[in-house]
């Protein structure tokens, strides 16, 4: 078992970041790094992403309901058609970060995202153009997970070209990693091989 793995009350060997946090914990288990092909939920990662610039993910993951309750379900047409008011709106919304550049970002990437999907046909076929070749050895230790990667660069650098904020190199990484385009769990952990057969049986989309 590598060093960065930990076993849980549930005597489960998982990751060591979710800690003893119980909705961390279900995140790490049920979520992280299981593939995402719906387009919604792709760029609500996106967005979370870019509000936790700063804090902490945890953060961030207390907050989702209230987020997905604010953005409409990351609804990709519905936050692109939100106006100055509902930016407003937003900023009183004491259940989410309030931060104007945040909020504006995630509703500037809603439009762009509309362009992806008239130029792909879909979010989901642009981000899993951008999926690494197989062949990563499991990472062993918390040193060896990188912040980003070339082609979380390459992502990241393409997004900004298309209009895109709030994307840097380490938050596409961050992205990635959850959203199954990696598969990050650490040698040791349950989740790795759950992870890996789900990545194994996803039909990518064209």
């Amino acid at each position: 078992m590598s060093a960065a793995a930990r076993v849980g009350g549930d005597g489960r060997v998982r990751c060591w970041w979710p800690g003893d946090d119980e909705g961390y914990i279900a995140y790490h288990d049920r979520e992280w790094g299981r593939p995402v092909t719906d387009d919604d939920r792709l760029f609500e990662k996106l967005c979370l992403e870019g509000f936790q610039a700063g804090l902490s993910w945890l953060t961030i993951l207390r907050k989702r309901s209230n987020f997905r309750a604010a953005f409409r379900g990351f609804d990709i047409s519905a936050v692109a058609a939100f106006e100055p008011g509902d930016v407003e709106r937003l900023l009183g919304d004491a259940g989410i970060v309030r931060h104007r550049g945040k909020i504006a970002s995630a509703v500037n990437n809603a439009g762009r995202a509309l362009e992806v999907i008239e130029d792909f046909g879909s979010l989901a076929a642009y981000i899993w153009g951008w999926e690494p070749a197989p062949g990563a050895a499991p990472p062993t230790s918390k040193e060896a997970l990188p912040a980003s990667t070339p082609e979380s660069e390459a992502l990241a650098k393409d997004l900004k070209r298309r209009g895109w904020t709030f994307v840097g190199p380490t938050t596409v990484y961050a992205f990635m990693q959850s959203m199954g385009l990696v598969n990050d769990h650490i040698e040791g952990c349950f989740a790795r091989g759950d992870c890996e057969a789900e990545r194994a049986a996803l039909a990518r989309p064209q």
